[in-house]
């Protein structure tokens, strides 16, 4: 593999002055706008993305042992963004009228009785929440842009981290976004006919007919002595054990998610529109954060990945770091292939972390109050971006 290197300037300290600046509690009183300014409304949006629907679950935030319902987790998202109050039942009100809207666009745009009948059939099953979440009116019922790979279930996301639960806002768990994107010929997502025919992970993770992510991981090591080592995960996405009882990945907006990178050439809106468009996936994921490492100049920083394909290819790699829609860093690996047990492999192994990244981290972790952690890491995105070469 060519080791590519770190390019970039920036220090990951403006983005935490960025955030100083956007402080301040203020109370409806302060409001010209109305209950649902457009600050307010980007938040409920956001927070529509981060919890789904849980029906009358509650969801226990561990760090203080307190039970919400999700609408009470929206209006405290609400809260923590923007400083303003909105109640539970003002979420709720806002959920339905919302929910009437999308139901009353959604049927105007179809001609066909038949395929309007069918719609509603499908809407009268969906609760207002469902509807409204951007992830569920998007895979039951329009066809989407980019796939995305965050569970819309409260089990599936327990299940993200060995132990883990629901803690958007708990010191231990915060949510980073990345986007990937492979610029080959996506697949079509098969039909009820052809489900089986197809391999198991076609439409349930990351990946199209010419390549497929199987593994990524983040990571620090630490020499615990002459022949031991301690590691710790970062993030850690395994896609190797897939099958059919899984569910389909859900469909979002790009257009949700162009303000959180670059808008310059090699940006994410100019290769979408060069496509394959069904070949973009967004990724939301856990990182873990809980550990206690004092400066030690022998830590390593790491990333290593690992595609498959049934073709001999070149792989170009290339990594920026985006902070606030803006890169900072970028780093350009090339991998080749190797053919193990009939498949191509393609292995990008400890591939050390930038230094942007690695004093974002300790900055992370040095921040008063953890709502500021929160609007940092929404603010902080990686586009991923992999090139492909057929080799002759």
């Amino acid at each position: 593999m060519d080791r590519g290197s770190w390019s970039g300037s920036e220090s990951p300290g403006d983005d935490m002055e960025r955030l100083s600046d956007s402080g301040g509690d203020k109370t409806m009183d302060g409001d010209p706008e109305g209950v649902w300014s457009p600050d307010i409304e980007q938040s409920f949006q956001e927070a529509l993305a981060i919890y789904p629907p849980c029906g009358r679950r509650k969801i226990i935030l561990s760090d203080e042992g307190k039970m919400y319902g999700r609408n009470e987790l929206i209006a405290r998202y609400i809260k923590l963004r923007t400083g303003k109050t909105r109640t539970r039942k003002q979420v709720s009100s806002h959920i339905q009228v919302l929910a009437r809207r999308k139901s009353r666009e959604f049927q105007s745009k179809l001609k066909d009785q038949n395929a309007k009948d069918k719609a509603l059939q499908s809407i009268s099953s969906m609760s207002s929440a469902q509807i409204v979440s951007a992830t569920a009116i998007h895979s039951k019922l329009l066809p989407g842009l980019v796939r995305s790979s965050f569970p819309s279930n409260a089990q599936l996301w327990q299940g993200m981290i060995p132990g883990g639960h629901i803690k958007p806002f708990s010191q231990q768990a915060y949510v980073v976004q990345t986007v990937g994107t492979n610029t080959i010929s996506g697949y079509e997502a098969p039909t009820a006919a052809q489900t089986h025919r197809e391999p198991a992970w076609q439409g349930r993770s990351i990946g199209t007919t010419k390549l497929r992510l199987v593994e990524f991981s983040s990571f620090l090591e630490t020499q615990r002595d002459q022949e031991a080592y301690n590691k710790h995960l970062f993030v850690n996405i395994s896609q190797s054990s897939l099958s059919y009882s899984d569910p389909m990945l859900e469909c979002v907006d790009i257009r949700q998610i162009y303000d959180k990178f670059p808008e310059k050439k090699g940006g994410l809106k100019e290769l979408f529109a060069k496509g394959p468009q069904n070949a973009f996936y967004l990724i939301k994921f856990w990182a873990d954060l809980t550990y206690n490492v004092q400066d030690d100049p022998a830590a390593f920083y790491g990333v290593s990945s690992q595609y498959e394909s049934s073709e001999n290819m070149t792989i170009t790699c290339s990594t920026k770091v985006c902070s606030f829609g803006k890169q900072v860093v970028e780093k350009v690996e090339t991998e080749y292939a190797r053919f193990e047990n009939g498949r191509f492999i393609y292995r990008i192994s400890r591939s050390p972390m930038c230094e942007y990244m690695i004093n974002f981290i300790h900055k992370l972790k040095h921040l008063p109050e953890k709502y500021m952690m929160n609007s940092v890491l929404e603010n902080f995105t990686i586009l991923l971006v992999r090139h492909l070469v057929n080799v002759l």
